[in-house]
């Protein structure tokens, strides 16, 4: 069973997903990476920017990569912070039951839970990071977002303010908690 982290960009998914690779003795994948590995490097904003902010492609891409890694097996799996979410025929986000339901074919989902306002001042100028909405803010997008993580989860998992070893072992705690890993795997 893959681990799999969801939550608001920023919140620190990346961080927590190699630390718990540590714990575990798992492999880290990146959906993010996997998207940007199979459009030939290109970076996120890369991408959108060929395709015009298409969003509704980009998610589709994002689609096409959960199904790949959905089917292996034992990894903890850093989604991008949107992975929760598709388009309407209006382009507003709306939940993503497909994504969803791939990831949870074989996986258990975490949803780090944080301050929206905190987050997005952490990414705030990363160049890595495309806008979401040129009409609302990165805020409202991430507390528009919540009871989409919510509904995906099978675990929620309040991000404190301590050190992000700290909340790894947290989190890895609650895993063995749930039975979701065997204690023998932690060195």
């Amino acid at each position: 069973m893959n681990i799999v982290l969801t939550g608001i960009r920023g919140i620190g998914k990346s961080t927590i997903a190699r630390r718990l690779a540590l714990l575990t003795h798992r492999q880290v994948v990146s959906t993010d990476l996997l998207i940007s590995y199979d459009n030939g490097g290109r970076s996120i904003p890369q991408i959108l920017a060929d395709h015009q902010g298409d969003w509704r492609l980009f998610r589709q891409l994002e689609f096409q990569v959960i199904q790949k890694v959905s089917r292996l097996d034992n990894l903890i799996i850093d989604t991008g912070g949107g992975v929760v979410v598709d388009l309407d025929e209006q382009g507003q986000e709306i939940y993503s039951h497909r994504k969803v339901a791939a990831l949870k074919h074989n996986g258990f989902i975490l949803w780090l839970k944080g301050d929206p306002v905190t987050a997005a001042k952490r990414v705030q100028r990363d160049s890595n990071r495309p806008d979401l909405d040129v009409k609302r803010s990165e805020v409202e997008i991430m507390q528009r977002r919540q009871p989409f993580y919510q509904q995906a989860a099978d675990l929620v998992v309040v991000m404190e303010d301590c050190p992000p070893r700290d909340q790894a072992n947290k989190i890895y705690q609650s895993l063995l908690f749930h039975q979701l890993l065997q204690q023998e795997t932690r060195s």
